[in-house]
């Protein structure tokens, strides 16, 4: 079929044919070895021409060995052959334990392609395509082949999937049917959810300053120094010790002293301090609390009675009152460790806060300070308020051992479904527990337990918003670029790549792209991924369903796969309007 060299480019050659009338279009993406007397190069039918076609040179065959890249080119004279089945293998890999079965080569005669798990599962991956072009079936597809997998047993794997409608329920709720030691998980916020599941519970005690500013929409730095606060506090009165109580009798006479000080009325100082013990009180500061003066006794509101001279008719008694509780060295009391506290203790702890510091009396941030309060009351009052109901105090590693390890059962595939919240809340789900995990990868022995998150619809969670300025970091961010080395490993699903963060998406190592359309997406991912070659975005453009482009550090060259269709599939197909509309 090939006569000879007739041109050699930088990364091109052209071929001239035998017999231009003999050779069909077949031979398109056709594997050849340009051979000579010192190397052989691995090329790629790219065009054909009426009497020559052009071929697209990708790496050096060198002891049994490809390497990617071309650093020498054949020589003109240089012979073309067909791949032997040994070479073949050094492109599509081979059966053997450390290797997955990916699916199979429509070019590479129909041969399996098999790539190296430490290859592709230790590094970040990006998972991109049109909706219905096959990316949830092939998601399923590559994780039942894990665990499909004779040559290995993956028990201690731990992946955690989060998906906004419960696709991947019914392709993997039957995992230990391949093996009993095999077992999913699905934990779910629909509590009328029809599959059988678990309600997701985080407990709030965990969570850190940005988390809290997450679950309250914070947008101002003032608005995470309240929160600091709030959180300082609420570790310090959920010791239930006197120094809880005290700290607290500490925090209310300060700020009643602050206002008896001031220049205002004495009915403005009043009402400013009924405020206070009305959203803060306790047995020593309430409006009923008695007041022992010499040879009598007052309610505390009875020392706010004003005389004509507009001053507090018992204002030597009050002053006395609630001097007694202020103990200036409880300023620099910090709480030695985390203890079990609700959602309730929390709001209390923001009021305790907001007086403290006096944040309700500055003009300048009382509207950041009134949101806070405003969100966490409707958090507390609210339907979302179930998820941080846990009943037992946990520490980070023994709730994240929870999740995957219950009764006895090492869950390997751990599905946390969010169909039933608002965007905003799923996407401080899954910051949260991203993070809970990043931080307990780190307190571990590094990479000793790994974790590998997938985000189906990443485009929700993972953007580009405005956490950097806020907290100094996001939180996705950071694991693209330290979590490889823990041992934090993301798959980043999405039929929007335009919308993810830049930073994520350039930190993935290996692809795996279906059928790609719109010009702004194919535009993005050009630009972000590294060493992309617009020959590889031209073969995307025209994948069939179900068959994807795969590249990256766990491939030897860009391939066109072909996954096996998923058994049992993902509930990821349209609906079937035929039958739903017909009467029969």
């Amino acid at each position: 079929m090939f006569d000879k060299i007739i041109y050699i480019g930088d990364t091109d050659v052209d071929i001239k044919l035998n017999d231009s009338t003999n050779f069909h279009s077949d031979i398109m993406n056709m594997p050849i070895v340009l051979q000579d007397d010192t190397k052989s190069i691995l090329a790629e039918i790219k065009d054909l021409h009426s009497d020559y076609v052009k071929a697209k040179m990708l790496g050096e065959l060198v002891n049994g060995k490809f390497i990617g890249g071309i650093l020498r080119k054949p020589s003109i004279d240089a012979s073309i052959r067909s791949l032997t089945e040994s070479e073949l293998t050094y492109i599509l890999g081979e059966e053997k334990k450390g290797n997955l079965l990916l699916g199979i080569s429509p070019f590479y005669n129909s041969k399996q392609i098999y790539v190296d798990m430490n290859e592709l599962f230790s590094k970040h991956i990006g998972i991109i395509g049109n909706t219905g072009s096959g990316k949830s079936c092939g998601i399923a597809r590559i994780i039942q082949n894990i665990f499909n997998n004779p040559n290995f047993i993956p028990y201690r794997s731990n992946f955690f999937i989060f998906d906004s409608s419960g696709e991947y329920y019914s392709a993997f709720s039957k995992i230990n049917s391949i093996n009993p030691n095999y077992n999913y998980r699905f934990i779910t916020t629909n509590s009328n959810s029809p599959y059988d599941g678990e309600l997701l519970r985080i407990p709030i005690w965990l969570l850190s300053v940005e988390d809290i500013a997450l679950l309250l929409s914070a947008t101002t730095h003032t608005q995470l120094s309240i929160i600091e606060k709030t959180l300082k506090l609420v570790r310090i009165f959920s010791q239930s010790d006197a120094t809880a109580v005290d700290y607290q009798n500490y925090l209310i006479a300060n700020a009643i002293m602050t206002i008896l000080y001031s220049n205002q009325s004495a009915a403005s100082k009043r009402d400013e301090i009924f405020s206070i013990l009305n959203t803060c009180s306790t047995e020593a500061f309430n409006l009923n609390a008695t007041v022992q003066g010499i040879g009598y006794s007052r309610r505390l509101q009875e020392c706010f009675l004003i005389d004509n001279s507009d001053n507090f008719s018992e204002r030597v008694l009050l002053t006395e009152y609630v001097n007694k509780f202020i103990k200036p060295e409880l300023s620099q009391y910090e709480p030695e460790k985390v203890h079990y506290f609700t959602l309730d203790d929390l709001e209390k702890s923001l009021n305790f806060a907001l007086i403290s510091e006096g944040w309700l009396r500055n003009e300048n941030v009382y509207a950041d300070a009134i949101t806070l309060k405003v969100k966490l009351h409707e958090l507390v009052i609210g339907p979302n308020r179930k998820f941080f109901d846990c009943k037992e105090f946990v520490r980070l590693d023994q709730f994240i051992s929870n999740l995957i390890i219950k009764d006895g059962k090492k869950y390997q595939i751990v599905n946390i479904n969010l169909e039933d919240v608002d965007d905003s809340f799923a996407k401080s789900v899954v910051k949260i527990i991203t993070r809970l995990l990043f931080d307990l990868s780190k307190k571990i022995e590094r990479g000793s337990i790994p974790f590998n998150i997938l985000l189906e619809e990443a485009h929700r969670y993972v953007q580009r918003d405005q956490d950097e300025f806020l907290f100094g970091y996001n939180i996705f961010d950071r694991v693209a670029k330290e979590g490889r080395k823990y041992g934090v490993i993301m798959s980043l699903i999405s039929q929007r790549p335009v919308d993810l963060s830049e930073t994520v998406i350039s930190q993935c190592s290996n692809f795996i792209i279906f059928k790609m359309s719109h010009p702004r997406d194919i535009e993005y991912i050009t630009k972000m991924i590294p060493n992309i070659t617009e020959d590889t975005i031209e073969k995307q453009k025209s994948l069939q369903v179900g068959n994807c482009l795969v590249f990256g550090t766990g491939f030897k060259i860009p391939l066109i796969a072909k996954l096996e269709f998923p058994n049992p599939a993902p509930q990821s197909s349209s609906c079937d309007v035929v039958s739903k509309w017909s009467n029969n």
